[in-house]
């Protein structure tokens, strides 16, 4: 059997995990990159259905994916063990994505469905095998900078594979994009397969101990309250949040939040420490998850109506070459069904015909910026999506080289107040869409520049690096050993949460029309969100000091 390496370096386990992740999210972030663009799109034959609709099944479906981990982290705990669960959930995300690439409505939810459902077994415990690689006192040392590692395999995923959509569905069609995402993942998991010898050893299930809920009775207290809350959520008459699906969805985290709850008031003196301090970061990370599922969200729709996407004439070509530009028309077409740029005209004898305007894209452009010859080339709206990767691939050595300096003169930044300063910049990301609603007399009548989304990303980019690697690193240092796989479900829950919001928010995003009060909203939330952690900060530090030694 191969042994734990004794000098303090990386085990070649971490490359391993850094690659199958890596694949895995290519596949996840192409998919969900284009999922609100081929619900909405009427032009090259998406579904066609209203923003508002595409946006609240966009937020339920990624609120339900960061759900699900809860479930798939007990699952793993208690019986299936961690390498088993990560296969099965890739196979599960592998057939919905090339579910997707059918034409059916009934397809694509199921694979949807395959999608949510195997998340929940992959996410989770690919991150708590990543934990358990550096439980050692050789290791631990150098878990934040592995998790920092195996987030930098998630964005270089994230940051390729939205120029394989913007191709593969120019050139080709939105099925061959979903198509993608599922070869991509099934890549993922032969690697993995083919280097199990370098993980087996780490795949150690934890065995029932005094005190632990067995899981047929977090079933009949959790799950089985869940789909009962949900069922009445979803048939409640009115909607109060707006969709059936919203109040489903809300209704049904009532009793896993209150499990989560009783986790901290039945355990022991030791154990509420570290279970309290993670419920309260989890509790403002929502804030922090909002802002960043802005991304398939809010900034989608931003990007794709809101935004100039035109290139200059001499780089046409060059990008034509690689497929990355969609060609715009500004002659109506006639379609066979309406929709919110539609126009109902008649012909000679008074009969309707139904005539849509010009491309989307040029109802909010005064006609006289129009191109004359009615024709335009712009940029695909999900390339957009790998600006945040790439400040993250960019941005990630210089961080880490910042905090060792600071370690070095021994002010070193503590977890805590990484996630404090984390909350404060994303909502100066948020602020950055403020002033860029500001920058065009109207966004219903311009657009607005390009420059806002990079600046944008690139502010969030610092936010996320303070706070989404090292949560996961949180979690495996804070949470009893015997709650590790569900306190990593409870920080995924967290991302559950923050991603209905911000499908939420999406979902109105037509009843806003001031987009300052928008984003204002999500800034003055996250801000105050920091702040509350920094009122908390000497306590939480001392919690981290008791249970590792260092803050």
């Amino acid at each position: 059997m191969n042994q734990a390496p004794k000098t303090g370096k990386h085990p070649r386990g971490l490359m391993v995990l850094f690659f199958t992740e890596m694949w895995e999210r290519f596949g996840y972030y192409l998919m969900v990159g284009i999922l609100l663009l081929y619900l909405i799109n009427t032009t090259t034959g998406g579904k066609g259905l209203p923003r508002a609709m595409g946006a609240d099944i966009v937020g339920t479906f990624i609120a339900l994916v960061y759900l699900t981990p809860f479930i798939g982290g007990l699952i793993a705990d208690r019986y299936l063990g961690y390498i088993r669960s990560i296969f099965l959930g890739g196979s599960l995300m592998a057939a919905g994505y090339l579910m997707l690439a059918l034409p059916y409505d009934i397809t694509m939810y199921i694979g949807l469905g395959c999608i949510i459902i195997g998340n929940g077994f992959f996410k989770p415990n690919i991150s708590t095998l990543l934990g358990n690689m550096y439980n050692t006192d050789e290791l631990r040392p150098l878990k934040d900078n592995a998790y920092n590692i195996f987030y930098m395999g998630i964005n270089i995923g994230a940051l390729v594979c939205n120029f394989a959509a913007a191709i593969l569905r120019n050139r080709i069609g939105w099925w061959a994009a979903f198509s993608a995402a599922g070869v991509g993942l099934i890549i993922g998991l032969i690697w993995l397969a083919f280097n199990l010898k370098h993980v087996k050893r780490y795949d150690v299930k934890k065995p029932m101990q005094a005190g632990d809920m067995p899981f047929s009775k977090i079933f009949g207290s959790v799950f089985l309250p869940m789909i009962v809350f949900g069922i009445i959520g979803w048939f409640l008459p009115g909607n109060f949040m707006g969709s059936d699906s919203n109040d489903a969805f809300i209704l049904a985290c009532i009793p896993v939040i209150y499990f989560y709850g009783s986790l901290w008031f039945k355990g022991n003196a030791e154990d509420k420490k570290g279970v309290g301090a993670l419920l309260f970061i989890f509790a403002i990370s929502i804030i922090f998850w909002t802002i960043y599922n802005q991304n398939s969200t809010g900034l989608t729709i931003w990007a794709e109506s809101h935004t100039d996407r035109s290139i200059p004439k001499f780089m046409e070509q060059p990008a034509d070459a690689v497929y990355t530009l969609q060609n715009l028309t500004t002659t109506p077409r006639e379609v066979d069904s309406l929709d919110q740029y539609m126009r109902v005209v008649t012909d000679a004898a008074g009969n309707p015909i139904k005539t849509m305007g010009p491309d989307p894209y040029f109802v909010n452009l005064p006609k006289e910026k129009w191109p004359p010859d009615g024709l335009a080339k712009v940029g695909n709206t999900e390339l957009f999506q790998s600006i945040n990767p790439f400040f993250i691939v960019a941005f990630t050595p210089l961080l880490i080289m910042f905090f060792a300096y600071m370690a070095q003169r021994n002010r070193p930044v503590s977890t805590a107040k990484k996630f404090a300063w984390a909350l404060i910049i994303s909502g100066l990301s948020a602020l950055v869409m403020v002033f860029a609603a500001m920058s065009v007399p109207s966004i219903y009548t311009h657009k607005a520049s390009p420059f806002w989304l990079f600046l944008t990303y690139g502010v969030f980019t610092v936010s996320e690096i303070c706070l989404s690697p090292i949560g996961l690193s949180f979690v495996s240092k804070l949470a009893p050993p015997r709650l590790t796989a569900l306190m990593m479900g409870g920080w995924f829950l967290s991302t559950s949460l923050g991603g209905k919001v911000a499908g939420v928010m999406a979902s109105f995003w037509d009843k806003i029309p001031d987009k300052k009060v928008f984003f204002g909203i999500i800034t003055a939330a996250a801000i105050l969100g920091g702040l509350l952690i920094f009122s908390k900060i000497k306590s939480l530090e001392q919690i981290t000091r008791d249970k590792t030694g260092s803050a």
